[in-house]
């Protein structure tokens, strides 16, 4: 065919934009959820909204280690007052008597009656449990309000939030033991090639011509992981059909998602894209995006396929940008989109593609941002060396001092 005929007949690449979409127009949320314990929740994807059933704080309580007070009794600088009561956190005290003041200690309730708060800095503890007070305190002062925090039947996270330690911390303080969570995704991952070795099975001395260590295996497991997924690992899928068929079959019955890396090109020993075909549909995508153009997705029975590029650094960028979202929507997130941030480039990059680029990158010392030297898609070096990527719009350069849109790897690892 002449390469004017080839060009002619061959698709346009579809923007990285319009993949996603179509992708998550078709992640439709798992059935079924998991009840867990709230110490073992972290990074899952809340089913249920957490509703507080009390108020937070409880009651009204000092904010600082001091002296309630009345404001009545302390109308001017160096006011003394007998000291009645000593209230530690755990504790509850008695009504404040007019003309005294209690010691009070951080997170310790207000007695009833004292409407301030003065920190023991402001005050002078005297002879006879007697305090001067060197301030005259404002209206409550130093004083937590009971609810301030959360209102009792507040939401205080929302169905779809991906649970952080932090949020396990909220959850704990409504006194939330277990939560309701959304089931993990099941993925099926295997690789594809003859060519592909398991570390520690051939010494790198003895590697036979043509042989390569399995890299996306390593990191593909590990992002899965970090998802919540539930991974099962079907090693390196020899190159013969039956073997591809066989594998793709056996894992469309259990798994929501079925993941490889390689094998879904038009080659002679490309078989995964001829038995997904057998099994079920695909759809073969180029995606306008440097690196990791080519990407397929496809279904069989019930599960998802989706097929990687076999270069590590085009499959990670794939799974980073397309995968994760995909997964995370299936738990029921919504904002499944990574978020950039302004950043300066300390480096020139006068190459403008045609495609949307992602750069790796590090921040420096000066909080601009450095370029890993070699770009390729093979190059797995730039990920581990840089912490984020420069999302680079098609047909556009830079030149140092430019403000460019950077990624960390946090929005795209987690």
């Amino acid at each position: 065919m002449p390469a004017a005929v080839a060009a002619a007949a061959r698709p346009p690449m579809k923007p990285l934009d319009e993949a996603l979409a179509d992708l998550l127009a078709l992640a439709t949320p798992l059935a079924g959820t998991d009840t867990v314990d709230t110490f073992d929740a972290d990074g899952r994807v809340l089913a249920v909204a957490a509703v507080s059933p009390l108020q937070v704080p409880p009651h009204d309580n000092s904010a600082m280690d001091g002296y309630a007070v009345r404001r009545a009794d302390v109308a001017a600088p160096g006011a003394q007052l007998p000291v009645s009561q000593r209230i530690a956190a755990g504790s509850a005290g008695l009504p404040l008597a007019a003309g005294t003041a209690a010691r009070i200690f951080t997170g310790a309730p207000v007695p009833p009656g004292a409407d301030a708060i003065v920190m023991q800095e402001d005050c002078q503890a005297l002879e006879g449990d007697r305090v001067q007070v060197h301030a005259v305190p404002a209206a409550h002062q130093w004083i937590r309000r009971a609810g301030e925090d959360i209102a009792l039947g507040a939401e205080v996270l929302a169905a779809g939030t991906r649970l952080t330690p932090a949020a396990l911390g909220l959850a704990a303080s409504i006194g939330l033991a277990r939560l309701t969570v959304a089931r993990r995704p099941r993925v099926a991952l295997f690789s594809t090639g003859d060519e592909l070795v398991m570390p520690g099975e051939v010494d790198p001395a003895r590697m036979p011509p043509g042989a390569i260590y399995n890299s996306n295996r390593f990191f593909l497991r590990g992002l899965l992981r970090r998802l919540g997924c539930a991974v099962t690992d079907l090693g390196i899928v020899p190159d013969r059909r039956e073997a591809t068929l066989e594998a793709l079959r056996g894992a469309s019955l259990e798994h929501d998602l079925i993941l490889t890396s390689g094998g879904v090109s038009v080659g002679e020993e490309d078989h995964v894209k001829p038995a997904v075909e057998a099994l079920g549909r695909l759809d073969l995508w180029q995606i306008a995006m440097k690196p990791g153009k080519p990407f397929a997705h496809g279904r069989i029975g019930a599960a998802h396929f989706m097929g990687l590029p076999g270069n590590p650094v085009s499959s990670f960028m794939t799974f980073a940008l397309l995968v994760r979202p995909f997964l995370l929507r299936l738990q029921g997130m919504q904002a499944v989109a990574p978020q950039s941030v302004a950043a300066t480039a300390d480096f020139d990059w006068p190459r403008a593609d045609r495609r949307r680029e992602f750069l790796r990158v590090r921040r420096n010392a000066a909080g601009g941002l450095d370029l890993f030297p070699h770009q390729g898609s093979g190059v797995l070096t730039s990920v581990a060396w840089g912490d984020g990527v420069v999302d680079t719009p098609a047909g556009q350069t830079i030149a140092r001092g430019d403000t460019v849109r950077f990624i960390p790897w946090a929005e795209l690892q987690s």
